[in-house]
């Protein structure tokens, strides 16, 4: 045994040794396909000598300068880059070490901007959503809405949830050609029961990610969400921490729902792994109303803006661009969704298959018709999980989206890079996977 205190104490890791493109290999030189980029962040995929030659170049010249003494060549082009691939008028970019502290910043954020704009200190709460995940830290996980809340509900905070955009499992029982959308217009529901004047923001994932595994809401939805905000005086938040830079088919995944939000809170892609950092992009106009007000955000990390991160990110952002790979994303997980149900789909304790881009997933239930989910003392995702592995491909998985504890689904989120014939050989050993791990589930059901 190591010294390292790893999240599963009790489970035996297997050590990777090197990647290259969309393959991890051991240190016994065993091959896997990513098929998950680790947690969705490889986006350009491993081993990149650009990258590599980006960072010991900006190493060697200056890895660190403080944020709040410094401004950094590397820290202006990287924003200069992000504000030209955002929507609307949103411009500027204040730099955070990851995807929590990104939407931690964007909930004092949306505190402090009321009280430059006007003083208003009533309003102190976020709305989020249920079967949503917006980070660890104690700020990101009361807005979080799965069971990682529960062992630290004591410290959280208490913030309202509506329902989610789970169209496979519709809390209103609806079908999609059919509904009203009903998923979003219970934001003004929850609004109008415990009163507007104390909300600041209301957040959410354009297609939700590790809680739920790529839900993508109704074509309307933000449209919705978007409008009740600007009625009852509520900023928009979208979590793109997951979503942003290209995984869904286009830069930002809000912008397919046509609306530009308030803020926009990203990390994983825009780094896509090379370097620990994210953000939170902002409208000229939050920006101009802190200008004009007391001028300071009273909030901040060591590590924000660091060079060393953001020559990094220039680099990451400049390939994405370069390589076409949100196009890639749009055309290939085009192809990938179609793949998977038509070899997925079919076996019998596959439930559903959905996602957008290269961001997809697999929900599994022990029957099909009434899609009744395996009971969570069976750990089934884990043990797909572990067998895919075995396989040689490599997913995310996770559980207790159906009612908070029961319920098993993986993501698929390969690196942007990855081809069709790719696709093919990624499918083809899930397929064999899948196979034999429906061997394994007679002793389950």
């Amino acid at each position: 045994m190591d010294n390292m205190f790893y999240r599963s104490v009790n489970k035996t890791l297997t050590q990777v040794d090197y990647g290259e493109g969309i393959y991890i290999y051991d240190v016994d030189g065993n091959k896997y396909i990513d098929a998950c980029s680790g947690a969705a962040v490889s986006n350009i995929g491993h081993g990149n000598k650009r990258v590599a030659q980006a960072i010991a170049k900006q190493a060697e010249k200056m890895a660190f300068a403080h944020l709040s003494r410094w401004r950094s060549a590397p820290g202006m082009e990287m924003a200069d880059l992000v504000s030209e691939m955002a929507p609307g008028l949103i411009n500027k970019l204040y730099p955070v070490s990851g995807g929590s502290e990104a939407t931690e910043a964007a909930l004092k954020m949306s505190r402090q901007y009321f009280l430059e704009r006007d003083g208003n200190t009533g309003k102190n709460a976020i709305i989020s959503r249920w079967n949503g995940f917006h980070g660890n830290t104690i700020g990101s996980l009361s807005m979080t809405g799965d069971g990682r809340r529960k062992k630290y509900n004591p410290f959280l905070l208490n913030f309202p949830h509506i329902e989610n955009c789970y169209c496979y499992r519709c809390p209103f029982n609806k079908e999609l050609e059919t509904c009203e959308v009903e998923c979003a217009s219970a934001l003004e529901r929850c609004l109008n029961f415990i009163g507007a004047d104390s909300i600041t923001a209301f957040i959410a994932e354009p297609v939700v990610g590790a809680a739920s595994g790529a839900l993508v809401p109704h074509p309307e939805y933000f449209k919705i969400i978007r409008e009740i905000c600007d009625r009852y005086d509520i900023l928009l938040i979208a979590d793109e921490v997951m979503t942003g830079f290209g995984r869904t088919g286009t830069m930002f995944a809000i912008t397919d729902f046509g609306v530009v939000p308030d803020m926009i809170t990203v990390a994983k892609g825009m780094s896509a792994g090379y370097a620990p950092l994210g953000a939170v992009l902002v409208k000229d106009e939050i920006h101009a109303t802190f200008k004009a007000g007391t001028g300071v955000f009273v909030h901040g990390h060591t590590y924000g803006g660091n060079p060393l991160s953001a020559a990094t990110a220039v680099e990451v952002l400049k390939i994405t661009k370069e390589e076409n790979l949100t196009e890639n994303a749009r055309i290939v997980g085009a192809y990938l969704l179609e793949q998977m149900k038509e070899k997925i789909l079919p076996f019998w304790f596959v439930g559903d298959v959905r996602g957008k881009g290269l961001m997809q997933g697999v929900e599994l239930v022990k029957d099909k018709k009434t899609k009744e989910p395996f009971l969570a003392k069976h750990g089934i995702a884990e043990k797909l999980t572990v067998t895919l592995m075995k396989h040689g491909v490599i997913v995310y998985p996770g559980s207790g989206m159906v009612d908070g504890v029961n319920g098993d689904q993986f993501l698929l989120a390969p690196p942007l890079i990855i081809t069709k014939d790719q696709v093919d050989e990624m499918v083809d050993k899930m397929v064999a996977g899948f196979a034999a791990f429906e061997k394994e589930l007679v002793n389950v059901t």
